[in-house]
């Protein structure tokens, strides 16, 4: 008895807990009210829209734990699959041509790492700026107007035409970063450099590889996520993402208990997040709810998240909550 009550309590600790209880506690509400929320077509369509914001938090998770953020992957995230279009215009192979708009995510997240750390720049306004340069670039290339998508069913289907396709790589997403953050040494010095950056640079951790790595990642996840969609929708749009999906993306790591003061995260904590978010607008959607009321709703979720977050952050350490 006292090990399933140690267990209990244990689990009742991690930083997602609070909101796993609450997101059970949503579905079956919105199950009551509304027979058609747990059903496939819902199901489905719940998990599309969960999953490109969960792939990016997986790496805004990073940056927000060692005390950085990025505002610009969400034009990464538009930019992406006309990156791609214009590989495929140039004769490569559709797989070359989604390797090409990866490496260029990349490079723009080593761009945003280098002026941030080499050069003492705030990643706030380093990812300002990226972010209406990437948008420009976006709209230069594509003049405006949606690009069609590569007429492959096989390849389609398995970047996120099927139902099913970009939620799992979304899990898939999810699991590698969270044995990355929990599990190698380049997670635990992600979470080093957040608690105690001084403690960490005497310790011998790369403070400046990490972070640079870290932006690195969360470009690269904003490309690919984009790609997925594109491939969901059958098209590129050049409007696509922007910066509702990056503040989806980084609400749902925070409301999944990352703090934004850094040093502490936790990449299912961003699925959970992220699929507390989707069944709040599902579910709101569903009972006819105006879309304006939702961003009420996200502001009061991160707002009653963050609060959470720092009273279990201290009870966790033994100290008083009040």
């Amino acid at each position: 008895m006292k090990n399933m009550l140690g267990r209990a309590q244990a689990l009742l600790l991690r930083p997602e807990a609070s909101v796993v209880i609450v997101s059970a506690a949503l579905i079956l509400y919105f199950e009551l009210a509304n027979s058609n929320f747990i059903s496939h077509a819902n199901i489905e369509t719940l998990s599309q829209f969960v999953a490109a914001p969960v792939i990016i938090a997986s790496g805004e998770i990073m940056l927000l734990i060692c005390r950085e953020i990025d505002l610009s992957v969400g034009q990464v995230f538009a930019l992406a699959p006309f990156i791609m279009g214009i590989g495929l215009s140039a004769g490569l192979p559709a797989p070359l041509a989604i390797l090409l708009a990866l490496l260029v995510s990349a490079l723009i997240g080593l761009a945003i790492g280098l002026i941030t750390i080499g050069l003492s720049v705030p990643s706030f306004i380093t990812t300002l700026g990226m972010l209406f340069l990437v948008n420009g670039a976006t709209l230069t290339i594509s003049r405006g107007f949606p690009a069609n998508m590569p007429d492959d069913a096989t390849l389609t289907a398995v970047m996120g035409g099927w139902g099913y396709a970009e939620i799992l790589w979304a899990v898939a997403v999810v699991g590698i970063m969270h044995i990355v953050l929990r599990h190698l040494r380049w997670g635990l010095h992600t979470v080093a450099i957040g608690g105690n950056i001084v403690a960490a640079g005497e310790a011998g951790v790369a403070i400046n590889r990490i972070k640079v790595g870290n932006f690195v990642l969360t470009s690269t996840l904003g490309g690919f996520a984009g790609l997925l969609e594109a491939f969901r929708v059958g098209s590129a749009d050049p409007l696509a993402g922007g910066s509702n999906i990056m503040f989806l993306g980084v609400a749902s790591g925070v409301i999944g208990g990352t703090a934004i003061a850094g040093g502490e995260g936790t990449i299912v904590g961003g699925l959970v997040g992220g699929i507390m978010l989707g069944v709040l607008q599902d579910g709101f959607t569903l009972q006819g709810i105006n879309a304006f009321t939702f961003n009420i709703i996200i502001g009061a979720a991160i707002l009653l998240a963050m609060v959470a977050n720092i009273h279990l952050a201290r009870w966790r350490r033994g100290g008083n909550p009040a």
